[in-house]
């Protein structure tokens, strides 16, 4: 999505195009297929869903075809991982990868390891702490249970962001708020957990064995064979570090 004259234009594929991506299931399909998917076009070409899909689809409101209601659907189900894990912006890696990712940018820590040798902020932790049972939370909750806010921790949203860079965070779904009376309200937030409540530490852990700039190495290899028009720089500056 680039900003062209002051507007935001989405570039996708034509409607007739055979290529392009019609339904959540085929959404899935590709991102196991090619392991990694930024939700916009970034300096990558070919690496987004946006370049993957009807421009026309975005934000329409109908689940059958939004590819922006479809992030929520993949977080939801579980197949695979979804969050900021692209330079700080969002999409999906799959869960072939994902311990591959994570082993990278933990640096090989889990996150009590990392706190413990002084490599992690005290507001970090104090997020962190919130799902170390395997809570799930919206965004509202863990911003104030966390202690952000008026007198308090700030960048919350910086904060949580650097958790899922380092994947120690993932959207898990999004969700409305609701009034006193029950009745939903506003946008949908959302919903932030551990990925080892939802895969198992095992998955999670089991790249360790590997030198983090060897995990590096492999998805950078694999990208390029995924996407051999991108470039290896370009590629790395859609990941970041």
């Amino acid at each position: 999505m680039g900003n062209e004259h002051g507007e935001w234009i989405l570039h996708g594929l034509a409607a007739d195009d055979p290529r392009r991506i019609r339904t959540p299931e085929e959404l899935v399909e590709r991102v196991e297929a090619v392991g990694f998917l930024p939700l916009f076009q970034n300096e990558a070409p070919g690496f987004s869903v946006e370049e993957w899909t009807l421009a026309e689809d975005w934000w329409s409101g109908d689940p059958a075809r939004d590819p922006w209601l479809w992030r929520a659907l993949l977080a939801a189900g579980g197949r695979v991982a979804y969050g900021k894990f692209f330079a700080r912006k969002a999409g999906f890696v799959s869960l072939r990868w994902l311990p591959r990712l994570a082993n990278w940018r933990r640096d090989g820590y889990d996150f009590d390891a990392r706190w413990e040798d002084g490599r992690a902020r005290h507001r970090e932790k104090k997020l962190m702490d919130l799902f170390a049972d395997g809570q799930t939370l919206p965004s509202f909750e863990a911003r104030q249970q966390g202690g952000f806010g008026k007198g308090g921790e700030r960048n919350f949203e910086g904060t949580v962001t650097d958790l899922q860079m380092q994947t120690y965070l993932v959207i898990r779904d999004f969700r409305r708020r609701r009034n006193k009376a029950g009745a939903p309200y506003g946008w949908p937030v959302a919903l932030y957990t551990a990925p080892e409540s939802l895969w198992g530490a095992e998955l999670l852990s089991s790249a360790y064995e590997e030198e983090p700039e060897q995990s590096r190495l492999a998805i950078l290899r694999h990208l390029a064979g995924q996407f051999p028009e991108a470039g290896e720089a370009a590629l790395r500056r859609a990941l970041g570090k």
